[in-house]
């Protein structure tokens, strides 16, 4: 576990390094994070980046990644009615904290809805996938399906529980992309090492905390970035009267201001947080644009993320800047999708059918371009993909036309970094209703991708904040190539 070493910051503290000079302050960052790498670094990494897309409200993992034929055979029939009732009334969930289905909740009287969508093989390892994700079905033989996810909460703060492990109502923790921040060092000093792109989760399912830090400290954020040419970083554009000179200038004033202030409140996270942005601020106004210039990339490039059609383009400009972004050395890449001020597009309570084709066709083209690009650049094998959403879709109607919110079994992929691909692992029940086989809390997936980035999820921690068991996870073995 990683101590500070106050003794030294205090040695150079008192030697006055940190006058006029946010160098040293930096320098004092960077030694940090090297040596709390060099402390989590058990194993050898197998990848250096990761690409997180999050579907924000809960995509119907029966219509995407895990067929379920078996709704359409009982299709009309209550669940109690059906071969599957009696799964549904066994609390086998009973040592976790997930409400047990009471026969007389209401549930399972609800009528199973048929698939909305119907399922090919595809590559030569035959993976079966919805024909809503026709692009992505294409690099079959580069997913692992991972069909056999659970998570605690039954309402959209599984967005958060997702990121961080913890259950909403325990409050904010650190996310995974901050963990990932915290324990490995930069490969580009000009560059966040965490970038956030998209509109994060609605503030009632834990808003901007899906990517911050939280008690690891500020510095450890997600960095948003904006698919804007003109305005990629608001925070750290200058004023158009202002010449670079005179910027410069007064980012050194602040810098002197600033360290004074430090050197009185030597252990203020939060000052020392701010003297490193805005140095790093002042060097991605000159990097941070070039991520954004797409007019650097051959037009057959910018037509195969879809930059050239409506339903795409959007999406297909935060794929293109997520292989940029690791292409240059960023760590941790987060793009939500879905966003619309409320729990999230992909809440199905109605409209399945429609809601889920139109999503699919947004996400679809741009993340099968991604994965293709990935690949032919030879970038796939160090940087991981991860496809996930907060949980999966019910196997009864509701409201006739829609699923509800499903936490007890659920579908994530992950592609590149030393995964294994053409793989689903892990299984749901007949009707898609338990995770019944290889099951994994959300945090398995977290210590899957640590462990291929060669850090170790158990030792990821920091002196007086005890980490519960659950927010470990454990690296699913069978999937690591």
């Amino acid at each position: 576990m990683h101590a500070f070493d106050s003794t030294r910051r205090s040695f150079l503290r008192d030697l006055g390094l940190g006058f006029g000079s946010i160098a040293a302050a930096g320098m004092l960052e960077q030694d940090q994070q090297t040596a709390i790498a060099a402390e989590v670094a058990k194993v050898a990494p197998k990848a250096k980046n990761v690409i997180w897309l999050f579907m924000i409200g809960g995509t119907s993992h029966m219509e995407s990644f895990d067929p379920k034929p078996e709704l359409n055979q009982h299709a009309g029939k209550t669940i109690d009615e059906s071969p599957y009732a009696p799964v549904l009334k066994s609390p086998f969930l009973a040592n976790e904290r997930v409400v047990a289905f009471d026969p007389n909740n209401g549930f399972i009287r609800k009528e199973i809805y048929p698939l909305q969508v119907g399922f090919q093989k595809h590559g030569q390892s035959g993976l079966e996938i919805s024909d809503w994700w026709p692009h992505v079905a294409k690099r079959a033989d580069d997913l692992c399906l991972i069909r056999s996810v659970w998570t605690e909460d039954s309402n959209h703060g599984a967005q958060l529980q997702f990121h961080t492990g913890r259950h909403r109502v325990d409050g904010f923790f650190p996310t995974i992309g901050s963990w990932v921040n915290y324990g490995l060092g930069s490969l580009n000093e000009n560059l966040p090492k965490f970038v956030v792109m998209g509109t994060p989760v609605a503030d009632c399912c834990g808003g901007v905390e899906a990517h911050r830090a939280n008690y690891l400290g500020p510095q450890y954020d997600g960095i948003p970035l904006k698919i804007d040419p003109a305005n990629p970083l608001p925070f750290a554009k200058p004023p158009k009267e202002v010449s670079l000179e005179e910027q410069r200038g007064e980012f050194d004033l602040l810098r002197k201001l600033n360290t004074i202030t430090a050197q009185q409140y030597p252990d203020d996270q939060a000052i020392r947080a701010r003297m490193r942005s805005y140095e790093l601020a002042f060097r991605m106004q000159m990097a941070v644009p070039e991520i954004v210039r797409f007019q650097d990339e051959t037009q057959q490039t910018q037509e195969m993320y879809g930059l050239n059609q409506k339903e795409t383009k959007t999406f297909g400009q935060q794929m293109l800047a997520a292989r940029r972004l690791v292409e240059r050395g960023v760590r941790f890449v987060q793009v939500y999708h879905g966003s619309n001020g409320g729990a999230g597009q992909w809440d199905a309570h109605s409209g399945l059918k429609s809601s889920h084709s139109r999503l699919c066709k947004q996400v679809d083209q741009p993340i099968g371009a991604l994965l293709s690009d990935l690949k032919q650049r030879g970038l796939l094998d160090e940087t991981i993909v991860v496809w996930a959403t907060e949980f999966g879709r019910t196997p009864g109607a509701q409201k006739g036309t829609g699923r509800d919110h499903h936490p007890y079994g659920f579908s994530v992929w992950m592609a590149g970094g030393g995964i294994k691909g053409g793989l689903a692992h892990g299984a749901t029940d007949e009707i898609g209703f338990h995770a019944v086989e290889d099951r994994h809390y959300v945090t398995d997936i977290h210590a899957t991708l640590l462990h291929q980035l060669g850090l170790n999820s158990r030792d990821l921690a920091i002196p007086g904040r005890k980490r519960l068991e659950k927010e470990f996870g454990h690296p699913i073995e069978p999937i690591i190539a």
